[in-house]
Parts: structure tokens; C-alpha cells; sequence
């Protein structure tokens, strides 16, 4: 089994500092707040950043889709450090130094694109009681350029350094063009290429740079819900998730070396995956309801820990079995945190 070496695991996506706070039914009130939700910044909440974070106890955590899967890649991975890569924007202020921190503790290797248009992103999570209302503001996150940062040579020979590559849908709305080059290194260096559906608005409203990105997808990670969305925009006339994945992966392929996986995970229901030509279940680990904390970084987290398995080159069962670890450790904890060292083997 490979030993994994630095920047071998590349991410691209959305920076996002997770800004966690108790708060209580007035303030959820004040800027119309349901208690479980999540939902993009509008004009009326940005006074919520500023006030959340005069809270006492407030938490911050590296956030967003793709940093935090290559987060918990490296979690449970533990050595080397900075075997992951991450990409992405942010802006120059307070809140860009406390992301660049966390991902330095987190032991990934951040090359940030620093820019002072737009401020850093965030999410706030107003937590009552076991609800959690997430509200994101993507600001700086929308900002990355291609020609400003992916194109510079010395950021450029940290992709070509990697050997896997994982972007979630989500950085379709921000930087295709991005997507697209990284991809075809991949595909034409024989190298793996993963995406997510990350979210039903994706298959949706982002559908042309999804399909523009698609010949190139080795691995592609979706829920029951994205899957069934993207299934519907494709015309596949079915929502049987099995054959939904089996449609998928015939979808056309550039580099022909590697069949395309499909994974596709439905909460407490059995994980579906391509084998070959065939479709396998396979089951989640057991959880008593009454443990899950928060399901909100379950999808990251399976990602991360199959993200794990896979740069040390293990069998699709052991991807999937370190991906449920993940999951499973995740949901039993509020936001996408974890404890010191994983306990898997």
C-alpha cells in the first residue's frame, strides 16, 4: 500500500469560515431565521455576521464543501502532513488570517488567493438547542480567477505534484474554467479526477458547466436527492438510484484507461456504488438516533475519509468503509469538527 506523500490529494472549492454560536429565539426572529435551515445571505442579514460574533462562545472552523473533505482526508490520514491541497479565495481582513490559521492547524497546505474587494466568506451557524440555522455568505469564496492564482507556475506545479483531485459542484458557479483545466490534466495524465453534485441547484441551474465537466469525472459523489435531480434534468426517466448510477456511469468518458465510479450515499440507507458493470450496496455503520448531533457534514466527511483510503490506493470497499467511518465519527459532533486522532484501521 502506497504510502501517502505531500500534495498528493488536491481540493479546489469555496473558503468559508464557519462562525458557530448558541443563540436564542429572539435572534433567530430579528433576521427571520427558521431554526433548521440553510440558506445564501441576503441584504437583510448582514448585520448577523457582525452580531454573532459579540456572542459569547463563539467557535470558528475552517469551512466549506471541498476544505473541509480534504480536512478530514488529512484527519485521518494524521501523517505526512499537507498531503492535501487546497485552492480557493478569500479576502484580505480578520476573518481571511483566522481561515488561513485554522487550515494551517488542520495540517493542510491552504494556498489562499488573496484578494480586498470582496471580504472573506463565512457561514454563520446559529445553533439552539439541536437545531442549526446556517447562513452563508459567499463573498470572497466567488472571487477566485483563474489567471490571478490556478494559471501562476508555482501554483500550477502543486496540481501537477497531486495525483488525486476532488472539487465539489458547488465551484461550478464560481470558476468552471478552473475546473476544466485541472480536470484535463488529470485526464490526460492518467491521474483521478472526482466531483460532487454537492447540491439539487447544481444539476439544475449549473447543468452546461456540469456536462462540460463531466468526460472527465473518474469518481463522482452525490445524495439520493442530488442524484435523483440530476437524473431528472438528464431525461433517465427513472428514480431507481441503482440504475440511476448505472447511467451515470456510462455517460460519455475521455480518458477511457478508467471507468467511471459512481457513489452515491442516502443518509441512514445502504451507500450505492458502480462495481464494474454492476451495482453494490453497501451498508452504513449502526447509530442510535438518539447520538446524532448534527448530519449537516456527513456528505463532506464520507468524501474525506474515501478521499483517504483512495491516495493510499485501497480497494473501493475500504474507500467506502473509511468514507461511513467518517460520516459516522461527523454526525455525532456539531459542525463538520472531529477529535484528535481518527480510530479506524
Amino acid at each position: 500500500m502506497p504510502t501517502p506523500s505531500a500534495n498528493m490529494l488536491f481540493g479546489m472549492g469555496n473558503p468559508l469560515l464557519d462562525i458557530s454560536a448558541v443563540v436564542d429565539k429572539d435572534f433567530l426572529d430579528k433576521f427571520g431565521l427558521k431554526p433548521n435551515d440553510q440558506i445564501l445571505a441576503e441584504d437583510k442579514h448582514k448585520a448577523l455576521f457582525a452580531e454573532i460574533v459579540k456572542r459569547n462562545k463563539v467557535e470558528y472552523h475552517a469551512g466549506g464543501s471541498t476544505q473541509n473533505s480534504v480536512k478530514i482526508a488529512q484527519w485521518m490520514l494524521q501523517k505526512p502532513h499537507k498531503v492535501a491541497t487546497f485552492f480557493g479565495c478569500i479576502g484580505k481582513d480578520n476573518f481571511g488570517e483566522i481561515l488561513k490559521k485554522k487550515a494551517e492547524e488542520a495540517h493542510v497546505d491552504a494556498h489562499y488567493y488573496e484578494q480586498n474587494e470582496e471580504p472573506t466568506g463565512t457561514c454563520a451557524a446559529c445553533i439552539t438547542g439541536d437545531n442549526r440555522s446556517l447562513v452563508a455568505n459567499l463573498a470572497a469564496a466567488n472571487c477566485y480567477k483563474k489567471e490571478k492564482h490556478l494559471d501562476l507556475d508555482s501554483n500550477w506545479e502543486l496540481v501537477e505534484k497531486a495525483k488525486v483531485y476532488y472539487i465539489a459542484g458547488f465551484f461550478l458557479t464560481v470558476s468552471p474554467e478552473s475546473i476544466l483545466k485541472v480536470a484535463k490534466h488529470a485526464s490526460e495524465n492518467n491521474k483521478i479526477f472526482c466531483m460532487n453534485l454537492s447540491a439539487p441547484f447544481i444539476s439544475q441551474f449549473f447543468k452546461e458547466p456540469l456536462m462540460k465537466v463531466m468526460p472527465y469525472v473518474d469518481i463522482l459523489f452525490g445524495n439520493e436527492t442530488e442524484a435523483a435531480t440530476f437524473a431528472k434534468e438528464l431525461g433517465f426517466e427513472t428514480d431507481d438510484i441503482a440504475v440511476i448510477a448505472h447511467k451515470t456511469q456510462n455517460l460519455p468518458k475521455e480518458n477511457i484507461k478508467r471507468q467511471r465510479l459512481v457513489v452515491f450515499t442516502q443518509g441512514k440507507d445502504d451507500t450505492v456504488a458502480t462495481v464494474g458493470d454492476k451495482v453494490t450496496m453497501f451498508p452504513v455503520l449502526d447509530i442510535d438516533q438518539n447520538d446524532i448531533v448534527d448530519t449537516n457534514g456527513a456528505g463532506d466527511a464520507f468524501v474525506g475519509g474515501f478521499l483517504s483510503a483512495l491516495v493510499q490506493e485501497q480497494s473501493l470497499e475500504e474507500c467506502i468503509r473509511a468514507g461511513h467511518y467518517a460520516a459516522n465519527v461527523i454526525i455525532r459532533r456539531v459542525g463538520c469538527t472531529f477529535p484528535e486522532k481518527p480510530d479506524f484501521d
